[in-house]
């Protein structure tokens, strides 16, 4: 247990991991109520209007994110998020107040939506690669994984609560909860000391800082096959707020609470995936192509439950696969990039996981009106084994990787990563 935990040794990832923590059950509240809200109130049973307000949170992460993740490396990155965080706070309070005056309309949530994608397309390069700042190289794995705990943790508490405030007192209160709980990580940033951060150098102004990011993950084959795979992942298998709302209300005829609880029975078995990705020292991957693979294989039990109960029960090992796949990818790449392009990456990372949300929310609300929620949720699982199998051929035609060395043809003789390490890739 102490292995799983050793990164909360540091005093400033103790106040990182408390503040994100507190954070972050705001943020899935927020979400929560506002599918909600753009679902059954704003709209009458509207998938593809969920799928809308989700691509323009989403797709500024596309746009952006040559810019946001040039910002992380050139710029302090505890300062940038400090100014993320206080207008991401500003913005839900914004909200809160349109919701519980009455006034929202579709189209403010849309503006509101899209506003603070912007905001969440600058904070997530410097999130992602503030954590190599705050703990040391050998706990990076370990921290990783913690901040998916803390993230699942939320994700497990925050939309029950979400839906329970919804039906009693609505959703307006939901809104104005979040805005206050961006001052717990303002707080954590001001309160680290600096002197025990670990900052990566930063680059100064030069001219084709950004081509030279991408350019740095196109020699690398081993990052574009989890780029590759991740951006399959997250266009079709990560729309969980379509599966959930739909299943609840289109599939099971439920409300609010029972949305919500789907949210969190998701977040168990994330949690859970979390708590074991930070036992591991390194990542893998094979436990990325594996998990990849169960991430479709359990989606298919779950579409073809016929009761709410057993519904709920199979979307355990669905959000277990799926943290654990991301996780995984989020080490892999970590793990193995150059510290002075570090934000760049992370913000390629992060506009490929969330980028394909644009395309693939619309699509599968579209989808859900064209075939069912069962489907669906059928063919968002099936996009993890299409993923998987692409990183594999990506590694194969590079050299990287054989069939055999895959556990369900043969078990490879040692127990180490399929993937070589940045030396082997970059001999010079």
């Amino acid at each position: 247990m102490a292995a799983t935990f050793r990164s909360l040794r540091e005093r400033n990832y103790r106040l990182w991991f408390a503040g994100s923590l507190a954070s972050n059950v705001g943020t899935w509240m927020q979400r929560t109520a506002q599918d909600w809200i753009v679902l059954t109130e704003l709209t009458d049973n509207d998938a593809t209007a969920v799928g809308i307000t989700m691509a323009l949170q989403f797709g500024p992460q596309l746009l952006l994110a040559p810019y946001a993740g040039l910002l992380a490396d050139r710029f302090p990155k505890r300062r940038l998020l400090l100014c993320t965080q206080i207008a991401s706070g500003v913005l839900a309070l914004g909200l809160g107040l349109l919701v519980v005056s009455g006034t929202a309309q579709l189209w403010m949530v849309y503006c509101f939506a899209l506003a603070l994608g912007v905001v969440a397309s600058l904070d997530a390069p410097a999130r992602q690669s503030f954590v190599s700042e705050i703990v040391d190289r050998e706990l990076l794995s370990n921290a990783i994984a913690l901040n998916s705990t803390s993230f699942n943790s939320a994700r497990l508490v925050g939309p029950a609560i979400a839906g329970l405030l919804t039906v009693a007192v609505g959703a307006g209160p939901v809104f104005l909860i979040n805005a206050a709980t961006f001052a717990f990580t303002i707080v954590a940033l001001v309160a680290m000391r600096g002197g025990e951060l670990h900052p990566a150098p930063r680059q100064p102004r030069a001219r084709g800082q950004i081509r030279e990011g991408l350019r740095y993950v196109a020699g690398r084959p081993d990052l574009i096959a989890v780029l590759v795979a991740i951006f399959v992942f997250g266009m079709l298998g990560l729309n969980f707020a379509i599966f959930t709302s739909t299943m609840a209300t289109i599939g099971f005829g439920l409300q609010a609470d029972a949305f919500g609880l789907l949210n969190s029975v998701i977040a168990i078995g994330s949690l859970s995936g979390a708590l074991v990705a930070a036992r591991r020292t390194h990542a893998r991957f094979r436990s990325f192509i594996v998990s990849l693979v169960a991430f479709g294989v359990f989606c298919a039990i779950a579409a073809a439950m016929p009761w709410y109960w057993l519904f709920a029960i199979a979307l355990v090992p669905v959000g277990f696969c799926s943290i654990t796949a991301m996780n995984t990818a989020n080490a892999l790449v970590q793990e193995r990039i150059d510290p002075a392009v570090r934000g760049r990456v992370m913000a390629l990372y992060m506009a490929i996981l969330m980028g394909g949300t644009p395309i693939g929310a619309p699509l599968m609300g579209w989808f859900v009106e064209l075939v069912g929620p069962r489907w669906t949720l059928a063919i968002g699982g099936a996009s993890g084994v299409v993923a998987a199998l692409l990183a594999i051929a990506i590694l194969r035609r590079a050299g990287q990787v054989r069939w055999r060395d895959f556990p369900w043809l043969h078990r490879p003789p040692h127990d180490e990563p399929v993937v070589p390490d940045d030396r082997a890739v970059n001999p010079d």
